[in-house]
């Protein structure tokens, strides 16, 4: 076979969410688009703010010399100092230091920062921590560096116990990977844990004598509800760094686009920013999107209409209530992450497929028992599902209940 052992197991596993989401192409091509319920992918539905057509169409219209040629592999210089400025700004009550350009590094998307993250700080063999429920795709990134993921469970109500943290770092353990607010569930992580863990990873340092690593993705960052503020995981950790994307608050994720902030207290700081740097270029990134960089860097203050995800938040989270879920409003990001009503996820994720609803079973996020709901569709589709989640749910009791005669 030409294809490695290793990447058609990839393949076989394959990722529930995309999996799902190529499902639901097929079945809006049988059914008719307004026929099927598509909660699968986190793929933001809001129209990019009015700002970002107007930077997109000025940029498109300037005639520069090598406005798409090749770059410095962190970026634009003009882009990255932009959002060094925008980040000693909105972090500076809590952190209390200054972003330089050499702390940013422009990457293709959350997802290539990441990666090139990994590339930059693991041998083979390094043991990555990750909080479940987490990210599905987190395994891929970690391995494809030669690492390995270690999964350490939050608590009942998702939020991270630093004391199961603790418990699982070791000598081979070299970053700390967290996700808030977090998809699957929601979570904002405060103040008060995101020091705990810090004091947690700080302690772990120093008894195994090697530089632990606080990785924070943090695509969903602005979108929090409630009136809760994320705050900032660099405030909590020297050793940390921020990935982060444009995806979902600019409501872009095609146009890949993302950055790493490496936190200006780190000792050490620009010798991790050169190996991000140089990762970009090997990975075959080479450097982010020209345009997309030039366009973004006066829209650091700008944002889609993110009310309406709290929204609707709150609106599918108390109809399912009402039929009879389990179910909890989330702090933030775009999801919900409601408990099976049978043991078997998997099992309930295909009753809802029979009524053309696409679920993602929690077993792919790390935490079985439950499933994950995009909140990327508008109200009127919410409500013409809502029917379709009622009798999957009278199919689920009625079958459990006859295994259990």
């Amino acid at each position: 076979m030409v294809i490695s052992n290793k990447i058609k197991t990839a393949i076989q596993n394959g990722s529930m969410v995309r999996l799902m989401f190529e499902d639901g192409i097929k079945l809006k091509i049988q059914y008719g688009k307004d026929a099927v319920f598509d909660y699968s992918l986190g793929n933001p539905d809001l129209p990019p703010p009015l700002a970002f057509k107007a930077a997109l169409e000025e940029v498109a219209a300037e005639d520069k010399p090598g406005a798409h040629g090749y770059m410095p592999n962190a970026g634009l210089q003009e882009t990255r100092s932009e959002i060094a400025k925008y980040l000693t700004e909105t972090h500076w009550e809590e952190l209390g230091a200054i972003f330089d350009v050499d702390h940013v590094i422009m990457t293709v998307g959350a997802a290539g920062g990441l990666n090139c993250v990994m590339k930059a700080i693991l041998d083979p063999g390094d043991e990555v921590l990750v909080l479940a429920p987490y990210f599905m795709e987190y395994f891929y990134y970690v391995d494809n560096h030669g690492g390995a993921l270690k999964v350490v469970e939050t608590d009942s109500g998702f939020r991270p116990v630093p004391g199961r943290i603790w418990d699982a770092i070791g000598k081979k353990t070299k970053a700390l990977l967290i996700n808030t607010p977090n998809n699957p569930t929601g979570a904002v992580y405060g103040p008060g844990e995101l020091r705990e863990i810090g004091e947690v990873l700080s302690q772990a340092s120093n008894r195994f004598k090697r530089d632990i690593v606080l990785v924070s993705d943090e695509p969903y960052r602005k979108i929090t509800f409630k009136g809760i503020k994320a705050p900032s995981v660099l405030a909590a950790y020297d050793r940390s760094v921020m990935v982060t994307s444009f995806s979902k608050d600019l409501s872009i994720p095609g146009e890949r686009l993302g950055y790493v902030a490496i936190n200006p207290r780190m000792a050490g700081a620009g010798d991790l920013s050169s190996a991000v740097t140089l990762a970009n270029r090997i990975l075959g990134s080479v450097n982010a999107p020209a345009l997309i960089q030039r366009v973004v860097k006066n829209l650091l203050r700008e944002e889609a209409d993110l009310g309406m995800y709290e929204e609707r938040s709150v609106f599918l989270a108390g109809e399912l209530r009402k039929l009879g879920y389990e179910v909890s409003e989330p702090e933030g990001a775009f999801y919900l992450f409601p408990k099976s009503p049978i043991p078997d996820d998997l099992v309930f994720a295909s009753l809802l497929r029979e009524e053309n609803i696409l679920a993602v079973p929690g077993e792919g996020f790390g935490r079985p028992g439950h499933f994950r709901l995009s909140l990327c569709l508008d109200k009127p589709m919410i409500q013409r599902s809502l029917q379709g989640f009622s009798r999957a749910l009278e199919k689920a009791r009625h079958s459990f209940d006859g295994e259990g005669q």
